[in-house]
């Protein structure tokens, strides 16, 4: 007996195969994809909550917080300022360490008691340097998600407009 194949089939066999193989691979690296993807969302500050940097119980001061995830871990660090944050975000160290990072829109909620809902991504946010308002270590950076409302601020409070990207452990 003779087995037979035609050159077509054989064609089709090797077509079937790679178009399996194409969509494992599609399908791992979609899983992939969405895994890098996920992102945290900020959570809320409960009363007894300390600051990641200076152990202060952040619920007692006024002024924006901060909150930043890590590429290594689920947990959030939480921060009594915005100062305090940026203290921590921009040592060598931990910059490359951080993914998701969260500020209080300072144009929505109350400066004496920021709340939770009205985190913004800090990335994204404008923020005020050197305004008379101060947060729980003192001088703190305001922040916003436009940049009319920083301006706004910046012209009753005094300071100078920055983007995130433009901030430097210096100017803390």
């Amino acid at each position: 007996m003779r087995t037979f194949f035609s050159l077509q089939s054989l064609f089709s066999l090797q077509s079937l195969a790679i178009a399996l193989l194409l969509s494992l691979g599609v399908a791992c690296s979609d899983q992939n994809t969405e895994q890098q993807a996920k992102v945290r969302q900020a959570a809320a500050i409960e009363q007894a909550d300390e600051c990641h940097l200076c152990g202060m119980i952040i619920s007692r001061f006024p002024g924006p917080k901060g909150e930043s995830y890590s590429k290594s871990t689920e947990s959030v660090s939480k921060f009594c300022s915005t100062r305090d944050l940026f203290s921590f975000i921009l040592q060598p160290e931990n910059q490359r360490q951080v993914k998701e990072i969260y500020v209080h829109d300072m144009s929505k909620t109350p400066w004496q008691k920021p709340e939770d809902e009205y985190f913004i991504d800090a990335r994204e946010a404008w923020y005020v340097i050197g305004s008379e308002k101060k947060g729980a270590m003192g001088k703190t950076l305001a922040s916003f998600s436009r940049e009319a409302d920083a301006n706004r601020f910046r012209d009753e409070f005094g300071g100078k407009v920055y983007r995130f990207d433009e901030i430097s452990i210096e100017m803390l």
